[in-house]
């Protein structure tokens, strides 16, 4: 359980990131207020899964899944590159957090 819930730490940081970028683009109460319940969310999953597993994999997981699926939500919703060096070094990021699971 600790597992799922690190992902779902990972995926609430993703919508976070997405809510930075959409309270630059509007500034309402309600961007505020999901960007709030978004990383409060994935803080809450993260020390859920810290009681379980090692803290140093945890964080690199969870920053693994935030830093990566910031940079595929950017690709896909808002236009950024999608040059294939850059898709490498994200399947790099990944790959090294599956490899971290598989270890621990």
């Amino acid at each position: 359980m600790a597992w799922v819930s690190l992902v779902i730490a990972g995926l609430f940081e993703v919508v976070g990131v997405a809510m930075i970028n959409k309270l630059h683009k509007d500034r309402s109460w309600q961007s505020m207020a999901l960007l709030i319940a978004a990383f409060g969310a994935s803080f809450l999953f993260l020390s859920y899964s810290m009681k379980t597993l090692p803290m140093g994999t945890t964080y690199a997981i969870w920053t693994g899944i935030g830093a990566s699926g910031g940079a595929i939500l950017g690709m896909i919703v808002y236009g950024e590159s999608k040059d294939w060096k850059r898709i490498v070094f994200i399947a790099m990021v990944l790959g090294a957090a599956i490899g971290l699971k598989l270890i621990s």
